[in-house]
């Protein structure tokens, strides 16, 4: 039996969506060596192909080239989800941009955003996701694009929101927001593909089944989250979507990729 490595993020999100088929509970023709990183850094390693299996976010798309090919199951999408632009004082979009912007990774969908509803920051600070507040708490930026649980959190570090990039997508498209997509790699024997993407299926229907079944695998790679803001972060992203991406949302997909790409 082949075994294939799945990235995918630490947070409660993917966790709970994913704990089924990392632990044998669903049923599968491989076996998965979980790979759990920052997805920025799942981002920069689909460069090179390493991973047979990996969460994406979709504005890493156009620089992963055809590496890769979404699956329908295990996206990161939906509505009301999108990413945030904070401050420490109440401030305009155009300002925000005018100056230092910390963001998650120049390949995440969030930064993607960004630049399609404002335009290229003046000046980027690349840092991992889980920094951002406390730089923009600090004053080292005047600014930070935030995403995963930080949307739930930014308030506890006294930081006021900027701009919802997600709320301006959906005004925009009528779309939902696309953020991140379970792919496989493009040399993946088709078969297996389609092995893979039925199980992942199987892995969110279980979750959703079985909510309580992952909560130490969750609570594992939570960090110093509450059981609250985890509850919130699985409820927000894992979704009918996970299940299955259906035509709205590869449309919503598709409408970004192509945006990127202009």
């Amino acid at each position: 039996m082949r075994t294939l490595r799945f990235g995918y993020s630490p947070c409660p999100n993917d966790t709970f969506a994913f704990h089924a088929l990392a632990h044998g509970l669903v049923e599968a023709t491989f076996r998965v060596e979980p790979v759990l990183a920052d997805i920025e850094e799942l981002n920069v390693r689909a460069r090179s192909g390493e991973l047979e299996l990996t969460k994406l976010s979709y504005g890493a798309f156009p620089s992963v080239g055809d590496r890769y090919r979404l699956l329908r199951s295990g996206a990161a999408l939906g509505h009301g989800c999108g990413p945030l632009v904070v401050a420490r004082e109440p401030m305009s979009l155009e300002d925000a941009v005018g100056g230092a912007l910390a963001i998650p990774g120049r390949d995440t969908t969030a930064h993607l955003l960004l630049r399609l509803a404002a335009g290229a920051p003046e000046e980027v600070v690349e840092l991992r996701y889980d920094r951002i507040l406390g730089a923009v708490e600090r004053g080292e930026v005047p600014a930070g694009l935030v995403i995963h649980e930080s949307r739930f959190t930014y308030e506890e570090h006294g930081l006021v929101k900027v701009a919802d990039l997600g709320e301006w997508w959906e005004r925009e498209t009528a779309l939902p927001v696309p953020l991140a997509g379970i792919c496989a790699r493009a040399d993946l024997d088709p078969e297996l593909a389609v092995a893979a993407e039925q199980a992942i299926r199987a892995s969110v229907e279980h979750a959703f089944a079985h909510p309580e079944a992952s909560r130490d695998y969750v609570r594992a790679h939570a960090q110093e989250l509450s059981d609250e803001v985890c509850a919130a972060h699985i409820a927000l992203y894992v979704n009918e979507f996970s299940v299955d991406i259906g035509d709205a949302g590869l449309h919503a997909v598709e409408t970004l990729v192509a945006a990127a790409t202009r």
